[in-house]
């Protein structure tokens, strides 16, 4: 029963050595053990404000990167407009400069073939004159007494003009 009944002496010299032991630790461990407490308890909270910060500089950085897309989109968009207008104002004016050209050419053709339509006209008339007066000349150096004859004979000229004509 000694062992559940510990003696006077005994209770005082463990109490004595606890508390040398309490000193101790106080004095030697427990400041070095509160400070490196305090010291991770400070690396902790300022790594979880870094994190923060990080995560909102994240988050901003990924608005200002779809901010810039959406921005890019619009460029690009604006851009394919402008080609395609430019495209379309330069087709229009290519087809525009083809009808004035056109109309130009036929123009110059249908004079051309206005001044060659005159001067077919004007050598036919002046072939028809000829021929009338080779016609006139033969007529009046052959003097036919009879009326008859004469009509017979211009009849007879007027019908050779007409095969040379042919």
């Amino acid at each position: 029963m000694d062992l559940l009944t510990p003696s006077f002496g005994l209770i005082i010299w463990t109490l004595l050595a606890f508390v040398i032991v309490l000193l101790v630790l106080r004095k030697f461990a427990w400041g070095p053990i509160l400070s490196a407490l305090n010291e991770r308890e400070k690396t902790i909270a300022d790594s979880l404000a870094t994190a923060e910060r990080v995560q909102a500089d994240m988050a901003r950085m990924q608005q200002e990167n779809q901010d810039l897309m959406a921005k890019a989109r619009e460029e690009r968009a604006a851009m394919i407009k402008e080609a395609k207008e430019t495209r379309d104002k330069m087709i229009n004016e290519a087809k525009e400069l083809a009808k004035q050209e056109a109309s130009k050419i036929l123009a110059d053709a249908s004079a051309a073939l206005e001044n060659q339509k005159m001067a077919a006209l004007t050598d036919v008339k002046n072939q028809i004159g000829n021929m009338v007066i080779e016609i006139s000349e033969k007529v009046i150096r052959r003097s036919l007494e009879n009326r008859q004859d004469q009509e017979t004979y211009i009849r007879q000229l007027a019908d050779d003009v007409r095969l040379l004509a042919k």
